[in-house]
């Protein structure tokens, strides 16, 4: 999960150890269900802390499963900035996170079943992938690499897409992930403009193992 740094003190960290515990355990659920009628109580005994103790760390359910999701996106964000350093044409970046996201139904698999559940309301979201996609998109009409569209409406075509491949790998695990991520990856290229056959050489480079 993703990280910041350490509190100063032992009251400081068993605090944010307390609080985490929490967020780990809505994560859980949200993954399982996406079912957040869950009562406090059920969260605190999964979080394995007392029930007064909720109310240390937040106001009210909503703002729990709401911090799991945006904990969900962070770790989701960071996960596909590592796979994709040192790259920088905006066509490689928008089509290798793609791919790379599909693939991380196998890899992150409660990760991706919390964005199946909770994504699309967060496809305009500060945090995860969406904050970076939006970044090359915006590079990539900036300097004519794409066509001139409007980022953020290419954005919801973009992760609207993407969850829908999402629920499709999760409906149909027999489908060949990588030819279909490859495939949408080249499909929304051409639609940013990117002529044809360089759209499909870039859905189908190689992508990196690490």
């Amino acid at each position: 999960m993703p990280t910041s740094a350490p509190p100063s003190n032992r009251f400081e960290r068993r605090r944010a150890e307390t609080r985490q515990a929490l967020v780990r355990a809505a994560r859980q659920i949200l993954a399982e269900t996406g079912d957040t009628s869950v009562s406090i109580q059920a969260i605190a005994e999964r979080a394995d802390v007392g029930f007064g103790t909720f109310y240390n760390h937040f106001g009210s359910k909503t703002e729990l499963f709401d911090a799991a999701v945006m904990d969900a996106l962070e770790e989701f964000g960071q996960a596909i900035d590592e796979r994709l350093e040192g790259a920088d044409d905006p066509a490689e970046l928008v089509a290798a996170g793609l791919r790379l996201s599909l693939r991380m139904v196998d890899s992150h698999p409660e990760l991706m079943r919390i964005l199946r559940h909770r994504g699309l309301g967060h496809i305009h979201s500060d945090r995860g992938l969406a904050p970076r996609a939006l970044r090359d998109l915006e590079r990539g009409v900036a300097e004519g690499r794409f066509a001139a569209v409007d980022p953020t409406v290419a954005l919801s075509a973009l992760g609207g897409s993407l969850l829908s491949l999402v629920e499709l790998r999760f409906a149909r695990p027999e489908l060949d992930a990588d030819e279909a991520a490859s495939s949408l990856a080249e499909m929304i290229l051409r639609m940013l403009g990117v002529p044809s056959d360089d759209a499909r050489d870039i859905a189908r480079q190689p992508l990196s193992s690490a």
